[in-house]
């Protein structure tokens, strides 16, 4: 403990010295496009937001969404083996945290999403929005939003490729065509991971191979009339190991004699319409989205879960001014959800929604949103959600503060509600969980705007969280757990220029949460820490970038033995990547990662990737 405070304790001491540390580990563009029911600028947003593009993305030289996610403030993960990631934010489950790819959510039903070998290729940034969220996008929405955005290419034509050997082999290609009134974009990637043991024993590797194809398109068919689609498909096979529940310590835990193979499929699409009346002062969107998600694992039963959205948003310059250009704005939005398992008739359920949010940009430097939604739901108790948001620019200085207050609500799974296997039976009188949470925070420009300094204190509150409830003789059901989880913390996250050629970056999370009866929350670290810089060299044409992450206070529960819950040994990695300019035409890129080959466990049992080492070129044509 006191080793990690002192070494977070530098760290933040390092870049107030050089009064270099901004608002988030990456740089905000202009538009949050999750932001509420449509874009907001962010310098308006009231709300905790950090935005990695993907300049930084390559720079960095990130592979997978998981790697991309782990360095931003108020995040937390997890893996239990390459097929098995989870992310939680602010100290929430990982199925309190709602996935969407371009707008639409990637889990069918009601599930939490698995990332394992999510691929950072071709994404044009990724939005994680921490806090309740549910006004904008209802269950699931409960501690957060990632919202992955897919690149869509620029005005002309576009076509290039990237392909990696070593540790994996990965490729991927991107086309485009555009004109000034939209157009379409195909991206195609491929990854090969001979990955590593799961049980951590240096026995057979565990492997993963991901296939994903995504396909959209958008026009301007009128001045007043947009059209516009995404397809996405993937694939994933993956390897995985067996537990022994009669282990007695970790190193027995996973058995790694016995490799077992697991499959998903995910499919997901949408299309939309947009319209714009009175000059621009009321817009009509209406937009339908489907999702399927299959898997199975080690040859049991197919699973499927799918879901079908129709939303309709209205929104209105109230003040004269375009949609765009309002300083007044309301967006009025209907929706109806329905989920559904063709493979067992009873997991099906709906809900038909209503949201309203307002917008004011005022005078002062002072801008305010605020948003209510209820869902009428077909299978268990109507939920009304709420939220509010100010950002102020303090006059005749750079500095903001910012803060929000809001609600979320999710919904009973499918199995907690029905389920009749693996000695569980279902509860079907589950009430909803409900998250109530407040943030406040500061930024403060430093060094002439080469830098800023972003701290954020947020605090949540879970009622009705759903846990197991043992029946005795090995039997389960699941239950409402009485009284509140509370989740405590702060982030502070920032970026310098430190000079022309060095960029400086760093978050760091301090989180406290604990379940109603005061134990602490398993898998939720409590100091994150990471650390990085970017350095150009060979006069412009290459740069070498680095990556320290630091976790501890991370506890877990020993599912064998006396089921024990003990704090995880803290651990330290390294990433180091470099790439380097041939041409206008070639890049050749290269990386490493756990430079130091350190233990990074974050669940007992499950071993971590040892040290990896990646050659490849990027090519643009």
């Amino acid at each position: 403990m006191l080793k990690t405070s002192l070494l977070s304790s530098a760290a933040v001491l390092a870049f107030s010295t050089t009064m270099g540390i901004a608002q988030e580990t990456f740089a905000l563009d202009e538009i949050i496009v999750s932001g509420g029911l449509s874009p907001i600028a962010a310098q308006e947003y009231g709300r905790s937001v950090s935005v990695v593009t993907a300049q930084e993305i390559q720079d960095r030289g990130i592979s997978t969404v998981v790697d991309a996610l782990r360095a931003l403030p108020g995040v937390s993960v997890s893996s239990a083996g390459s097929g098995f990631v989870q992310v939680r934010m602010r100290g929430g489950e990982a199925r309190h945290t709602l996935v969407l790819l371009d707008g639409v959510q990637l889990a069918g039903g009601e599930g939490e999403y698995t990332f394992s070998g999510l691929q950072t290729t071709n994404i044009e940034r990724i939005e994680v929005l921490r806090g309740p969220q549910s006004v904008v996008y209802g269950s699931n929405a409960t501690t957060g939003v990632i919202n992955i955005i897919t690149r869509k290419g620029t005005v002309g034509k576009t076509y290039d490729g990237t392909f990696e050997v070593g540790g994996a082999t990965a490729g991927s290609v991107f086309l485009s065509r555009r004109d000034e009134r939209g157009g379409i974009s195909l991206s195609l990637s491929r990854r090969s991971d001979p990955s590593f043991d799961q049980s951590g024993d240096g026995g057979e590797r565990d492997k993963l191979d991901r296939l994903t194809a995504v396909l959209s398109g958008d026009y301007l068919v009128t001045d007043t009339l947009k059209l516009g689609f995404v397809l996405r498909r993937s694939k994933e096979y993956f390897d995985f190991d067996a537990t022994n529940f009669a282990a007695t310590d970790a190193d027995s835990y996973i058995v790694d004699d016995t490799t077992l193979m697991g499959h998903s499929k995910e499919v997901i699409g949408s299309v939309f319409a947009e319209y714009a009346m009175l000059e621009g002062r009321l817009v009509h969107r209406l937009a339908y989205e489907r999702t399927e998600n299959k898997a199975r694992r080690d040859g049991a039963p197919q699973t499927q879960t799918d879901a079908d959205v129709v939303k309709y948003r209205l929104s209105y310059g109230l003040d004269g001014n375009t949609v765009a250009e309002a300083d007044h704005l309301l967006n009025v939005m209907l929706e109806t959800h329905a989920d559904s398992s063709p493979m067992t008739p009873l997991y099906e359920r709906s809900s038909k929604s209503v949201a309203v949010e307002y917008r004011a940009r005022l005078s002062g430097g002072l801008d305010f949103q605020a948003g209510v939604r209820h869902d009428d739901n077909d299978l268990f108790e109507d939920a009304t959600t709420w939220n509010v948001a100010l950002s102020y620019l303090v006059p005749n200085t750079d500095i903001r503060l910012h803060s929000s207050m809001g609600t979320g609500v999710l919904n009973p799974s499918y199995f907690s509600l029905y389920a009749n296997a693996f000695g569980y039976t279902g509860n079907p009188d589950l009430d909803p969980e409900r998250n109530k949470s407040f943030d406040i925070g500061a930024e403060f420009p430093v060094l002439q705007g080469r830098g800023t300094v972003d701290v954020t204190y947020f605090d949540e509150t879970l009622t009705d969280e759903i846990s197991p409830v043992s029946l005795g003789g090995g039997a389960f059901t699941y239950g409402n757990q009485t009284g509140d989880s509370t989740r405590k913390g702060v982030e502070i996250a920032g970026n310098l220029q430190a000079t022309d050629a060095v960029a400086l970056r760093m978050s760091y999370t301090y989180l406290n949460a604990k379940n109603p009866d005061g134990s602490v929350e398993i898998r939720r670290p409590r100091h994150e820490l990471s650390l990085g810089a970017t350095v150009e060299t060979f006069g412009g044409r290459g740069q070498v970038a680095v990556d320290l992450r630091h976790v501890s206070g991370n506890y877990d529960t020993q599912f064998f033995g006396t089921y024990e819950t003990a704090e995880l040994p803290a651990y330290t990695t390294v990433d180091v990547a470099t790439e380097y300019e041939v041409n206008d035409t070639y890049t050749l890129t290269a990386r490493v990662t756990n430079l130091f080959k350190d233990e990074a466990v974050d669940v007992w049992g499950y071993g971590s990737p040892d040290r990896a080492a990646y050659v490849g070129f990027r090519a643009n044509f």
